[in-house]
Order: C-alpha cells, then structure tokens, then sequence
C-alpha cells in the first residue's frame, strides 16, 4: 500500500513506525491493536500520511486524552506558531529543565550590527545564544544557508562582553534549533563550524522529542480539552507548558472556562506530566 507523505512524495505505509508511535504515546496494547484495526480499513491506495495521523489521533483520544496528546506533539509545537515567538519561548523552558539560565528575545550590540537573539543560556559561568528556526509546515526542512548565516551573526557578538544575567559575559557558544529537521549538509556543516544542532529528532538520543519527553515538559498546545482559540489566550498570558498551566491553574477560569472543564483540563495536564496516574 502506498501513501503520499507531508512533501508529496509517494511511499509504502509503514505500519511498524505507526506502532512505535502509538506505543510512544503511552498506549498499552489492546489499544495500538485496535488503532491499527481501524486504520487499516480505512486505507487507500495513495492516502496521505496526514489523513492517517488525524485517524489515529481521534481514535486515540477514545482510549485516553492523555496518550493522544503525547502522540500531538509535532502538531502541537508547530501550533506554537505562526511566527515562532511561543517556540523561543517553549525551548528557554526546554533548557531550563536541565538547568539553565534562560533570557529570550534580546537585542545585542556586536562588533558590526546589532543582533537579536532568540534565547540566551547560561551554565557554570558559560554563556551560549540559541536562534530557532520555526517552520510552520512538517515537510520544511533547514538548509545549510541556516547555520551558514547564524554562524556569522555568532562571529559578530562572541568574545565581546555584554550585561547579562546580572553580571558580565561573553558569549562562547551557538545553538541552532528547529521544530522540524536539518538537511545533511546543515548538520555537517554545523558540525565542522562547532555549532550545536537541535531538531525534532537530531541528535540521535538526545533530540528535542526525546528531551521533551524525559522530562516531561509539554507545550500546553498539546491538551486535546482545550480548543486552539483557548490556548492562544495562554499563550499570550506566559502560560507555555502544561506544566505553566498547573502553576497558574486561575487563568482557567479568566478566560471563562466552566467548573466541569477546568476539572478536566487540569486532570489531562497533570497526567501528561505524570504528576498523577
């Protein structure tokens, strides 16, 4: 059977990667059994890979909303756009989770221009600036004029002293992130430039999807009982993750949600968090 994927190219269903996913998500067996049941009889000869994710969401939400959240998340953290500024905001927490100083969306003066920079980080006394690239399509991916255009940028501001984080530093380090991926060249050529490359699924074993999952720390775009236009209004207020939602869980009721939902909004979160079982 084929499928035609996010880019139009046309490829044979992968049923095991549809699995691993599902099992990714938490599912327990008899529910990845059932999903696969059901999608099977309802594929086609050419069926886009995007109408197979939605089937399999919408079958997933009937077993558990906390399992087709987890199965959301690529959707999830491009609804942290269009223009990215949530994304900055989503990966300073990402880093903060393995203890980083965060600051975003800075103007610095280097040695030609001024720049701004999306996320700085701070550990140990090392200082390194993070520019993410959003990209609002799954099928998109960051070429090598990226890193080629940032690491002159870093070449502008680092080893110049600047006030930040209540003290003065230089900037020693340069983080390029994404939401999506890199081509080859992008990550060879940031390799040879020392520039550290994190996407959804690069590096291997320690890519963006495998942090957010360690330590659990999921954009609030991922709670299947919210709608879109509810959490546009947290986003806005600097409520990020679920877990931001948990600690400012008043901002449910500011923007009129009833008794019941904010029941159940506050269970899902506190399960995708694994706070409660």
């Amino acid at each position: 059977m084929k499928v035609t994927k996010f880019s139009g190219e046309i490829v044979n269903f992968d049923k095991d990667k549809l699995i691993h996913s599902l099992r990714k998500s938490g599912a327990n067996e008899v529910a990845v059994f059932q999903v696969i049941h059901e999608i099977e009889r309802e594929l086609y000869e050419g069926i886009p890979t995007k109408k197979i994710y939605k089937l399999a969401f919408q079958l997933l939400k009937k077993f558990s909303n906390v399992h087709a959240a987890r199965y959301n998340l690529r959707t999830a953290i491009q609804s942290l756009g269009p223009a990215g500024f949530f994304f900055e905001k989503f990966i300073a927490k990402v880093f903060e989770c393995e203890g980083y100083q965060t600051q975003t969306n800075l103007i610095l003066e280097g040695k030609c221009v001024s720049h701004e920079v999306d996320v700085l980080l701070k550990k140990e006394n090392c200082v390194s600036m993070v520019e993410c690239k959003f990209h609002g399509s799954q099928d998109a991916k960051t070429d090598v004029k990226v890193p080629m255009y940032i690491l002159s940028r870093f070449n502008d501001l680092k080893d110049r002293d600047f006030q930040l984080f209540k003290n003065n530093y230089s900037i020693q380090n340069c983080w390029i992130t994404t939401n999506n991926r890199f081509t080859d060249d992008a990550v060879k050529f940031a390799n040879c430039s020392k520039l550290s490359l994190l996407s959804w699924d690069y590096p291997k074993g320690n890519s963006l999807k495998n942090k957010i999952d360690l330590n659990q720390i999921y954009p609030v775009t991922c709670l299947t009982t919210l709608t879109m236009a509810e959490k546009d209004k947290l986003l806005v207020q600097d409520i990020i993750t679920a877990l931001d939602l948990i600690q400012h869980a008043d901002w449910l009721s500011k923007i009129e949600l009833s008794p019941s939902r904010i029941k159940n909004v506050l269970l899902e979160a506190n399960q995708l968090c694994n706070l409660i079982k």
